[in-house]
């Protein structure tokens, strides 16, 4: 087990902006990776960002252009700038260390809830 622990969710309003943080403590052999997903009830979950080691990044069309992944290797922190939230962005936010753009261990997620 990986534990990621996340952070910064809320309440927000339509237009406004939220940092989602995950924490991972440790480091595991073959991870190179960390993504943020989202998912509503009733709703697969969907990839959102994410970025490698290196520092690739990949984004949903979605958000483009609305959130930035980054992180922080020396704090085993990636983060997830929200701007200009949407009703449509509200979920459950999930944090993935990957393998390869493929989620390996799950956090154990934060609300995001966008009210109109």
């Amino acid at each position: 087990q990986v534990p990621l622990v996340e952070s910064g969710g809320g309440l927000v309003q339509a237009g406004g902006s939220l940092r989602l943080s995950c924490a991972a403590s440790g480091r595991i052999f073959s991870i190179n990776g960390m993504g943020w997903y989202r998912q509503v009830p009733g709703k697969q979950r969907e990839v959102v960002a994410q970025i490698t080691n290196g520092g690739s990044t990949n984004y949903a069309d979605s958000v483009k252009g609305r959130f930035t992944i980054s992180r922080d290797n020396a704090k085993n922190t990636v983060y997830l700038q929200m701007n200009s939230l949407k009703p449509e962005d509200t979920a459950a936010y999930y944090c993935a260390a990957e393998r390869n753009w493929s989620p390996a261990y799950w956090g154990q997620g934060t609300q995001v809830t966008v009210s109109s």
